[in-house]
């Protein structure tokens, strides 16, 4: 019987485990170069990133484009940037625009999966109304800046 009451025990914690969900971490950093992180062997010292990369999964087939915004849009939609409306590249301040409210960010998703979800730094992706920003598409928490090309690291 003890034998019985131990396979119990080990198949509810099994099953228990197998029901945790990930933690999921994705970072986007803009103006990377390929090669510019040590994973890919380069002089570059990033050991945290190398850790992360050694502990973690690498994306690297994701369509990204040479400017920051529609590459945001695309990786939070899991759509081509044309279909968000950002193919014409990043919006200004003074643009009443943003990231279409009837598109379904990654943050919206994992929330309703029961995920905490949670963005640091640049949002770029609307932030004349309030319903545009993270906070309101997904995201439980944001620290940073809502704009983009007038501030930096150093600025802010």
């Amino acid at each position: 019987m003890k034998g019985v009451c131990s396979l119990r025990l080990l198949l509810m914690v099994s099953m228990a485990t197998a029901l945790t969900p990930p933690n999921i971490i994705y970072i986007l950093l803009d103006d990377w170069g390929y090669q510019d992180v040590g994973f890919r062997d380069s002089n570059i010292l990033t050991p945290n990133m190398d850790q992360l990369a050694r502990e973690g999964v690498i994306l690297q087939n994701h369509y990204v484009t040479p400017i920051c915004g529609p590459t945001r849009a695309s990786l939070l939609t899991g759509r081509y940037p044309i279909r968000t409306g950002y193919w014409n590249g990043n919006h200004g301040a003074a643009v009443q625009w943003g990231l279409p409210l009837d598109e379904t960010t990654m943050a919206e998703m994992l929330s309703r999966r029961g995920y905490s979800t949670h963005a640091i730094g640049k949002w770029h992706l609307g932030f004349h109304t309030e319903q545009y920003l993270p906070v309101r598409r997904g995201f439980d928490t944001f620290l940073g800046f809502v704009s983009s090309c007038d501030q930096d690291h150093f600025q802010h």
